[in-house]
């Protein structure tokens, strides 16, 4: 017999989920009589694994054949903590450890658990909404390309359903310099469409002046893409969009600038100042030179984009703290929050210090962050990310779930590991986090979701311009989207839309990931599949911020419950073609997704 002990189960651990400063959690652990437990303590360390507390635990009664011991502790102060039990009996003293969802005896890990800033906050806005984010370039056009100022050189497509540029140039080089003239005006026409997906988030990838398509590689942090258009186009679009209940989230990108940039200037594009000219330019104390200036720190070695001294103090007044930084700028202009890219290469202090500043502009701003782990325990070279801790980041990208999902779906878990990390985050992260992370399924870092749930190519570029999906493969991918958005739109937090994701896109990763848009092409199976699930999540407010329990994961069936007091909702997933029989007194619930049966998969969505 083992001992008993689940921290997912408020039977043995009340309350779930995260702790705030003084606030009371009692643990029950269940103890088989015959190890005649004479005393249990449980043992409480800080993240860095020194002693913090240790808590004797008391013989509360027996149910046989357990004998449960019981024991009450609370947290002074916010952090990271772990534990496990000491345990003594007739044969002696051991610890006891996590053994993936079981207890073992001095072997495992240790439980985790948060205790997370009382006062932390996220917008209410954002909780359980739908995000659909949007590669500019490749979304829609509207009217000409400006090219005045544009920097050289550069590849203008004159055919919007050409195929992207992905060889390299003379020198060997990927360059991902080549246009299709996407630009707000575009994307701000198309606002309605957006908003009949159910859309509450409009993520939009990097639009600041740049070499790239991808604008990762920031020329400058306060003037958009002249091709993407003017200052007034995007209030403009942050208009319509906050006239359609919309909110307009950027990408903010402050690991490293372009070389090409305004602040480091390696090839003289913008005048006479930057870093790598002038020594004495005021944007010199960014940069990290081994050897002034050809020698210089860059992000993952590419020497097109050198990396930024974080916690400079003129960096941090440009990026947050001075009067017209360059969140205060984008704020002002319309925008209502930032999803930070690479948030693991940020600092704590940087971090902490940005989210005053966002929440002094913007009481209600979000901070969302590129996370591709579980965030609440993230170490991130050799320091552990205080993201919740700290009360630092109001959401983010839940590739957690991605995975977990996409193994679900694709047969290579019988259910058991999606209820694990779905349990798992819920437990881990605060509750208000939950409910506005990004339940992605596909981004522009990934291959196109369709591909990737029945492709594992992993090949060259060459090979990738010339792989498509087969019929019987499309059909099948088809099959596996459906049931995987079902989850996705389902499960807690806010579903994330690729742009051209609803219109059945595929494509291996970048740059075949970030094809444009296929209007007037659409798979409109798809998306009119997502669409339902938009407004199925409209109707129901138990899916945007509802307790989630399951009920059964196992052979390749899952059962759980979304409940809020206004609204409760069973959901049944299958991975084969077979409808589970609805339990007496539930009935189907009516909207055009929940079908009968998708061959090869089926799935059903109730109304308890």
């Amino acid at each position: 017999m083992r001992i008993l002990f689940d921290s997912k189960k408020i039977e043995y651990k009340n309350p779930f989920g995260c702790l705030t400063p003084g606030q009371n959690c009692t643990l029950h652990i269940q103890i088989p009589s015959t190890v005649k437990t004479s005393a249990v303590t449980l043992v409480i360390t800080r993240e860095d694994g020194s002693p913090y507390q240790e808590v004797p635990m008391t013989f509360a009664e027996q149910k046989d054949p357990y004998d449960i011991w019981k024991g009450t502790f609370c947290f002074s102060q916010p952090g990271l903590y772990f534990y496990y039990f000491r345990i003594a009996g007739h044969t002696g003293t051991f610890r006891l450890f996590k053994y993936g969802n079981d207890t073992n005896m001095e072997d495992g890990a240790c439980w985790q658990v948060s205790c997370v800033p009382e006062a932390f906050t996220t917008p209410d806005w954002a909780k359980g909404g739908i995000i659909y984010q949007v590669f500019p370039d490749r979304f829609h056009k509207s009217g000409e390309c400006d090219l005045t100022g544009k920097l050289a050189p550069y590849t203008v497509h004159q055919n919007w359903d050409e195929e992207v540029c992905w060889q390299p140039n003379e020198k060997g080089e990927v360059l991902n310099n080549d246009f299709y003239g996407g630009n707000f005006r575009g994307i701000a026409e198309k606002i309605p469409y957006i908003a009949s997906l159910g859309t509450t988030v409009l993520y939009l990838n990097p639009i600041g002046k740049a070499f790239s398509s991808h604008r990762y590689d920031t020329g400058d942090y306060k003037t958009p893409d002249p091709m993407l258009g003017t200052m007034e186009d995007f209030s403009r679009l942050c208009e319509i969009a906050h006239s359609h209940g919309i909110k307009v989230i950027l990408d903010g990108v402050y690991s490293h600038t372009g070389a090409d940039s305004l602040y480091f200037n390696k090839y003289g594009s913008f005048g006479v100042g930057g870093a790598f000219r002038d020594p004495r330019s005021p944007y010199r104390s960014w940069y990290d030179f081994a050897d002034y200036p050809n020698r210089y720190k860059s992000w993952w070695g590419f020497d097109t984009l050198p990396t930024v001294n974080k916690l400079d103090k003129g960096f941090m007044d440009y990026i947050f703290d001075g009067q017209d930084s360059v969140i205060a700028h984008w704020l002002k202009a319309g925008a209502d929050g930032f999803r930070l890219d690479v948030a693991d290469e940020l600092p704590g202090e940087f971090l902490l210090k940005l989210k005053t500043s966002l929440r002094r502009i913007r009481p209600d701003a979000l901070l969302m962050g590129e996370v591709w782990e579980d965030a609440s325990n993230k170490i991130a070279y050799n320091t552990r990310c205080r993201y919740f801790v700290d009360g630092v980041l109001d959401s983010v990208m839940n590739y957690p779930f991605r995975t977990a999902i996409m193994n679900y779906v694709r047969g290579r878990d019988d259910g058991r590991a999606l209820e694990n990390t779905v349990m798992t985050v819920l437990e881990n992260y605060p509750r208000q986090v939950v409910f506005c992370n990004m339940n992605l399924l596909g981004t522009h870092d990934t291959p196109r979701i369709l591909t990737a749930l029945v492709d594992d190519f992993d090949g060259s570029r060459e090979q990738a311009a010339r792989r498509f999906l087969s019929p019987e493969q499309t059909a099948l991918a088809q099959a596996r989207l459906l049931l995987a958005t079902v989850l996705q739109y389902t499960l807690p937090g806010s579903p994330s839309i690729y742009y051209g994701d609803e219109a059945g896109c595929e494509g291996a990763k970048d740059p075949f990931n970030r094809r444009t848009y296929p209007w007037g092409r659409e798979n409109r199976d798809i998306l009119n599949h997502y669409q339902s699930l938009g407004n199925l999540r409209k109707t129901c407010s138990c899916l945007r911020t509802g307790d989630t329990e399951f009920h059964c994961a196992e052979q390749g069936k899952l059962c759980f419950s979304r409940k809020d007091g206004q609204t409760d909702i069973k959901i049944y997933v299958n991975q084969r073609a077979e409808v589970w029989e609805i339990p007496q007194g539930e009935v189907l619930l009516s909207h055009n997704c929940a079908g009968n049966c998708l061959a090869p998969m089926g799935y059903c969505i109730m109304r308890v």
